[in-house]
């Protein structure tokens, strides 16, 4: 999904917003998260993920190539980790019934 299509259904989904106004929701959400992150700040949003940033160090990589050495600067990544629920909304199809059962009996 790209964000026309994510601006696209929340407009359907929600009669009483023009498409217009939702670009302006999702973008001031996109834009909040960004500079939060540029910041250094952890965002963290319940039943969704967590995205924080880490510093990456400088280190030598290698020209696929050429197999020649390659000096790749240090910077600043950002890393989602999702959360229990968006993992678990994930997964739905892959739980075998029978095995959820077991594996939490034996966990009381």
């Amino acid at each position: 999904m790209i964000r026309s299509e994510l601006v696209a259904r929340i407009a359907e989904q929600n009669p009483y917003l023009y498409a217009r106004d939702a670009q302006a929701v999702v973008d001031a959400i996109l834009d909040r998260i960004a500079t939060a992150l540029a910041d250094g700040d952890r965002v963290e949003l319940r039943d969704f993920g967590t995205f924080e940033t880490r510093d990456r160090e400088a280190r030598t990589g290698r020209n696929p190539r050429t197999g020649q050495s390659v000096a790749v600067a240090a910077k600043r990544d950002v890393r989602f980790r999702p959360g229990k629920a968006l993992r678990a909304r994930l997964n739905l199809d892959r739980v075998d019934p029978e095995h959820e059962v077991e594996r939490l009996s034996r966990a009381s």
